[in-house]
């Protein structure tokens, strides 16, 4: 079953079941004859559908916000922008839609060229609950305008804001068959990918759920995009004001109760800041009000099920019991929902479990240096490699510590991020592919060249 089961009281609001069989090779067949029409659509048309979609997403984007406080505990400031990011995403990629498609004249010897920019057919999108809108816009908006139709299964805990999501591209315009909602089951979606006629997958998710989906695109020659974990370092190598940076960090990595692949989980701080920094951080963390997702006041809401609190919770448990230092937090709060104190964990070393796994919830690991090379040796000491961000008042020292980080972004003086003309995506266990930006349309496109 898809259920809606509200985080924050641990109720069971709506279910849904899963699509039958038959109902799966259905919508795999539709897909397929959709793609034969959306891509034959003129792209002013395309352009039109898209922009009117990022304007019902500014139009519903309070009731929207409603729906995933509920599903996953987002604080409704929080989905509101969250919202407001999804509705920029589709209005990059059709404002941009003539210029990221134009076909590119090539310079060869011996004759002339030209670079086609295609679709290349009906494609597959997993996505996660963590940013039930964000994740499906950067995935869809592109693939949408390029003119490839989408079969999508979103998480168990997210149908509502996932058929929300299909509704709002109908009502602006979209085909019935060229953006498909399924409540799919895994095994399903296997075959589906499997299935000739779908001609690419992209998941974000778990390295689990990653390795799964690789393989099968893979046996099956599906180009595949896979967005998965991260644990980015953040390197605090000299600053004028540490009390200002620490409590801009801790607010960036309580956001979405820090459930976010690309949050600043490890904290990098110079030896002369440590100790301020710390300091700040704790209290901080200490003064974040947890509470209810639609109360205004709450900084941070529940964690997304009692499944992500309990195996949080063990993690801090487990690096705690091996020797680190709990300055603050760690612990469930209150009698229902899963509400999770945030944490600050410091004397984490190789062999704990916070020092390779990633934490997925509200909970910070310090760590001091003292020197710039050890900062990039423990920046590096990880098998993620999504972002990082770099703070320092030198920006020549800050592109040279970057070249030597081994992530696929990497921030200077800001804790991460996301914009819609930026490139999104890492490096090994982080995944593979890039979204968003003019790289994230060219993911499923057929480069196609004809030459003269």
């Amino acid at each position: 079953m898809y259920q809606v089961k509200n985080p924050a009281t641990g109720e069971v609001e709506a279910t849904y079941p899963e699509m039958t069989d038959d109902q799966v090779a259905a919508a795999v067949e539709r897909v397929e004859r959709g793609y034969q029409a959306w891509t034959q659509c003129p792209l002013a048309t395309r352009k039109a559908i898209i922009l009117r979609a990022a304007d019902l997403f500014e139009e519903r984007k309070d009731e929207l916000a409603r729906i995933i406080a509920r599903e996953m505990g987002k604080p409704v400031g929080q989905g509101l922008g969250e919202i407001e990011t999804s509705r920029d995403i589709f209005r990059y990629y059709a404002n941009n839609a003539e210029e990221l498609l134009a076909s590119e004249e090539m310079d060869i010897e011996g004759g002339r060229a030209l670079l086609q920019k295609k679709p290349i057919g009906p494609l597959v999108g997993i996505m996660p609950w963590n940013f039930p809108y964000y994740q499906v816009a950067r995935f869809a908006a592109p693939n949408l305008i390029l003119g490839n139709t989408i079969l999508l299964k979103h998480a168990r805990n997210c149908p509502e804001s996932a058929a929300a999501i299909e509704e709002l591209l109908l009502d602006a315009g979209l085909p019935a068959d060229a953006y498909i909602n399924m409540y799919a089951s895994n095994q399903q979606m296997a075959k589906v990918i499997a299935d000739p006629r779908i001609a690419g997958v992209s998941l974000t998710g778990s390295e689990r759920a990653g390795v799964a989906v690789g393989a099968n695109a893979g046996e099956h020659l599906k180009p595949v995009v896979l967005e998965l974990g991260g644990s980015d370092p953040l390197l605090l190598l000299d600053t004028q004001d540490v009390g200002n940076i620490a409590r801009q960090i801790a607010h960036i990595r309580l956001r979405n109760a820090g459930q976010a692949c690309n949050s600043p989980k490890r904290l990098i701080v110079m030896d002369e800041y440590y100790d301020e920094f710390v300091e700040t951080l704790v209290e901080e963390f200490k003064n974040a009000k947890v509470g209810s997702p639609i109360d205004p006041e709450s900084d941070v809401g529940p964690l997304s099920s009692e499944q992500a609190l309990e195996e949080l919770l063990e993690q801090v448990s487990d690096t705690v019991a091996a020797g680190a230092t709990l300055h603050v937090g760690g612990t469930r709060m209150g009698d229902s929902g899963a509400f999770f104190s945030p944490a600050v964990l410091t004397d984490v070393q190789p062999g704990m479990r916070a020092y390779y796994e990633e934490l997925f919830g509200p909970v910070a690991v310090v760590y001091r240096v003292d020197s710039v090379e050890e900062a990039i040796r423990l920046a590096n000491d990880s098998p993620f490699g999504l972002g990082s961000s770099i703070y320092t008042d030198d920006p020549e020292a800050a592109l040279d510590v970057a070249d030597q980080i081994e992530t696929g972004m990497v921030f200077y003086n800001e804790a991460g991020g996301s914009q819609p003309d930026l490139p999104f995506g890492g490096v090994k266990r982080s995944g593979i592919g890039r979204e968003l930006g003019p790289l994230g349309i060219e993911e499923f496109m057929n480069k196609k060249v004809v030459r003269f």
